[in-house]
């Protein structure tokens, strides 16, 4: 027997579905689907939501010093010529970091296994490539989900029961970030 649930796909549009699911789920925060696609979801997610509590202060801040190159009014890199060369001009700048501890590294990696790359839209600027930007989902898991849930031992989700889906019957379900 195996132990998990087929849904009637291939393992690599299995994989995807589910990687879309919960990548989906953890940025809104809940997600209409059918029953059995709810509880394959839960497991992955579940898990990866107890991975960020254990790891989510398993790191140190470290002080950097970085070369920054030094921009004009207009926002465009100052150069300067040196030997007949135009070379650009660097300022260091001291920079405070996070370094994480192997462990927190690995549950990073284990995170960006499951996670589909995000992007946010605005409202205003909807149907615009310009205004949208990349978001972090690993870094919404250590510091938005994992505080949340750092007193709770397991159960993040809640699967809610709605009804049967009109078009085949099959038995839909509201999953969410309890």
């Amino acid at each position: 027997m195996a132990n998990y649930r087929k849904l009637s796909r291939t393992a690599d549009q299995r994989k995807a579905l589910l990687r879309n699911q919960v990548t989906m789920l953890l940025y809104h925060g809940k997600i209409r689907t059918t029953e059995a696609k709810a509880k394959e979801i839960r497991k992955i997610a579940e898990s990866l939501i107890a991975k960020a509590v254990k790891e989510r202060d398993n790191f140190e801040t470290v002080t950097v010093t970085a070369k920054v190159p030094r921009k004009n009014a207009d926002g465009k890199r100052v150069k300067e010529v040196v030997d007949g060369k135009k070379k650009t001009v660097y300022d260091e700048v001291q920079k405070e970091i996070k370094k994480d501890a192997p462990s927190r590294l690995h549950a990073r990696r284990q995170m960006l296994k499951v996670f589909y790359p995000v992007k946010e839209v605005p409202e205003k600027g909807a149907g615009r490539k310009k205004n949208t930007k990349q978001v972090d989902m690993v870094e919404k898991m250590f510091g938005e989900i994992a505080p949340k849930y750092a007193n709770r031992n397991g159960g993040y989700t809640r699967i809610v029961k709605i009804g049967p889906r009109k078009g085949d019957g099959a038995m839909e379900v509201l999953i969410e970030l309890v």
